[in-house]
């Protein structure tokens, strides 16, 4: 198998050797070199050609923002950003996933982790599957988004439909491009499972809230779902949908993580097959593994559900759309920039 060359920076030396010690541990990654800071990673990305960069959120001389987005431009490569769960962390991790990075490791225990040999399979899992991400899919431009003319709220409305909403790996961006193209009156509540931990889905909600016409929070337990608003599971619990009299319900479910996802997709859509009270669109996009595809089977059994996955040439992984298109149980299958309004569309049906 190809050797996945890798680039770690990190403005701390201890934290650049423990990185470089815990990727060397895999027999197809090599660290072929490491850069203190942003202006230095750049020189050492034109110079080494690496397959994959870890970059550290929080540097001088240039930050992992800014140097991400000069990356991106300038020698587009896949990062997997290595950042605090501090509030601020979140925030500019999730500005970092909108500028492209393809995946996130949060330290342990802020900017130097003496204890960040807890997620060393998780810093070598996210890099692998780094490796395998679509480039193209990655600088692609992106469509402009439209311009909604001041509109009601379809709050009020009895729901027709409910929007469920699966992804992983690059999900992000993907969402963001989704949910700022769907009208302010669509006529269904939209529920979007990310994979991610717990503290950054609520900076994740807040900066999609701040882009798009419709409203984004992050999902609370026993909350009723309104038209109009996209509500995103929050990291370490499974989120679910009850129908309860006569109105759809945000519920948490502490169950164990399925297949190492908590929330897990599979969990959401399984908890969709018994509403009955309306059709039911699922979406699958950009994601590494499988996750989905049984709930997807199980909702397209209860009947009244299309289902719409991301093509290959726009997802930055296909793993999640590719299994359930194998699975059978796909009714459309169309690039990021047509899901929104294949949404509309079937909510309109």
């Amino acid at each position: 198998m190809k050797t996945i060359k890798v680039l770690g920076v990190d403005d701390s030396a201890f934290m650049r050797k423990w990185i470089s010690d815990f990727l060397s541990e895999h027999p197809r990654l090599e660290v072929i070199g490491t850069a203190r800071n942003g202006r230095e990673a750049l020189e050492k990305i034109a110079a080494l050609r690496p397959d994959v960069v870890t970059l550290d959120v929080e540097m001088p001389v240039m930050n992992g923002l800014e140097t991400l987005q000069r990356i991106m431009r300038d020698h587009p490569v896949p990062v997997v950003m290595v950042s605090s769960t501090t509030t601020e962390g979140a925030e500019n991790t999730i500005a970092a996933m909108q500028y492209r990075a393809v995946d996130f490791v949060a330290k342990p225990s802020g900017p130097i982790s003496l204890d960040l040999y807890k997620v060393k399979d998780e810093l070598i899992g996210k890099v692998l599957h780094a490796s395998e991400a679509n480039v193209a899919a990655l600088t692609a431009p992106r469509r402009q988004r439209p311009s909604w003319r001041p509109s009601f709220k379809a709050a009020a409305r009895p729901q027709q439909a409910i929007v469920a909403i699966g992804t992983s790996t690059g999900g992000p961006r993907a969402l963001e491009t989704v949910l700022t193209q769907l009208p302010p009156d669509l006529a269904a509540p939209v529920v979007a499972v990310q994979h991610m931990p717990k503290g950054f889905t609520t900076s994740l909600a807040n900066r999609l809230d701040a882009l798009a016409a419709i409203t984004v929070k992050e999902a609370e337990d026993g909350e009723v779902l309104q038209n109009g608003t996209a509500y995103i599971a929050p990291g370490g619990v499974h989120l679910i949908v009850r129908e309860e009299g006569g109105a759809l319900k945000a519920r948490f479910d502490e169950s164990p993580p399925r297949a190492g996802h908590r929330p897990a997709v599979d969990v959401l859509f399984e908890s969709l097959a018994a509403i009955r009270l309306c059709r039911k669109i699922a979406v699958i996009m950009t994601g590494m593994g499988s996750d989905g595809t049984a709930g997807l089977k199980k909702l397209k059994e209860s009947g009244n559900t299309k289902a719409i996955a991301e093509a290959r040439e726009t997802a930055v992984v296909f793993g999640m759309p590719r299994a359930a298109i194998e699975a059978g149980v796909v009714d459309v299958i169309i690039p990021l920039d047509s899901i929104a309004a294949a949404i509309v569309q079937l909510i309109g049906e």
